[in-house]
């Protein structure tokens, strides 16, 4: 089914055409006018506003609901207090990551879930029979997502019923934002201190107007999803299924072993295998600094002495950080920072070495602060 988010009619007034690909079927604002670079350069020093729309919302409410959403991931739900949210590895029968996943606890019988492109509503269609629980996408939920150090001065002035900077990271309240009833949650895909603000479609272009009027005086303007992916990037966050090119990929072999939870009594889809393969990583994720100007190619592999020994996930050139960055998946054995490695591009072979991530905050204390 496709979708469409009303501030399409903005993204178009700031020059994208929307014609570009489209994601969770729904068309994406990848460029504006304005240089990406330069959208960065706001989102690590002043603020940038996203329309983040594209995420999938299920809602999932009744007496069963927690019961079901338990069995769907490798975290113990049970554990999850009303107004948390927790990623979570979600997982099929062989013990392979098959979705991005965030489950966000409103109530004790009401959740909802904000995923990707992977198989979270099959597997809720089947946890979900002959149990009390109520599933359905909520196809008119709009996400608009603050993201900066700037992004709490902006919006807490406009907040009146709490404190806005109590609010910790990952936690979520609903609120009053310019006279419209929302949800705002600390959080983000930018390696930034943020805020989303979870509207009606129907409020949606309002707010979004009136964050980027009271923003302006604090250099808060729009950012396009290429600026996302660069600061995604730069973070080393994860992307369902880009950073799982193998399809069969673990949560040991990504660094996601904090989204399981080892001591879970409950069962889920795929435990036995996701505890048995820990210890068995194929793969491990790790980061490339490249001595090359330009990006290399996500899909390049990854040699050493002539032997191929990785792949290239993400990549990107960061003119913040003046490096080109890769994400990549390496040979256990090779991960070790300071490796030296080449990459193979379609025109050339680009010198590289293991670098500590994130490359951008490393102890990613612009987020938990």
């Amino acid at each position: 089914m496709s979708r469409n988010s009303v501030l399409n009619i903005r993204h178009r007034e700031l020059g994208s055409n929307l014609d570009g690909d489209i994601w969770n079927n729904m068309p994406i604002p990848w460029s504006y006018h304005t240089d990406v670079h330069d959208e960065v350069v706001a989102v690590r020093s002043r603020a940038g506003l996203y329309d983040v729309s594209g995420l999938n919302i299920i809602n999932v409410d009744g007496p069963d609901a927690e019961k079901v959403l338990d069995r769907l991931v490798a975290k113990d739900i049970t554990k999850l207090e009303p107004g948390h949210s927790v990623l979570a590895a979600e997982t099929n029968e062989s013990g392979a990551i098959c979705d991005d996943i965030m489950i966000i606890r409103d109530s004790a019988n009401s959740f909802r879930l904000s995923h990707g492109s992977g198989k979270t509503p099959e597997n809720l269609k089947m946890l979900s029979a002959g149990k009390d629980v109520t599933i359905a996408p909520d196809l008119d939920a709009h996400i608009l997502s603050l993201q900066g150090p700037r992004s709490l001065a902006i919006l807490a002035p406009h907040v009146i019923d709490f404190d806005l900077a109590s609010l910790d990271y990952f936690k979520h309240k609903p609120t009053s934002l310019f006279g419209k009833n929302v949800v705002i949650a600390r959080g983000g895909y930018s390696g930034e201190r943020g805020y989303e603000v979870y509207c009606k479609g129907q409020d949606a272009i309002e707010i979004w107007d009136k964050i980027l009027e009271v923003g302006k005086p604090l250099g808060a303007i729009p950012a396009s999803w290429n600026s996302l992916e660069l600061t995604r990037i730069e973070a080393a966050l994860l992307f369902f299924p880009f950073e799982m090119p193998e399809g069969d990929t673990t949560p040991w072999e990504i660094n996601m072993g904090w989204g399981v939870d080892l001591d879970k009594k409950g069962d889920y889809i795929g435990k036995a295998a996701v505890l048995a393969s820990k210890g068995k990583e194929r793969v491990k994720q790790a980061g490339l600094i490249c001595k090359s100007p330009t990006s290399v190619e996500a899909g390049a592999k990854i040699v050493k002495d002539g032997v191929e020994i990785g792949v290239v996930t993400s990549a990107s050139f960061s003119n913040y950080l003046m490096q080109s960055l890769a994400m990549v998946h390496l040979k256990p054995e090779y991960t070790a920072i300071g490796t030296a490695v080449e990459v193979v591009c379609s025109h050339q072979r680009v010198s590289a070495y293991v670098a500590p991530t994130p490359f951008y905050d490393p102890m990613r204390l612009r987020t938990h602060a």
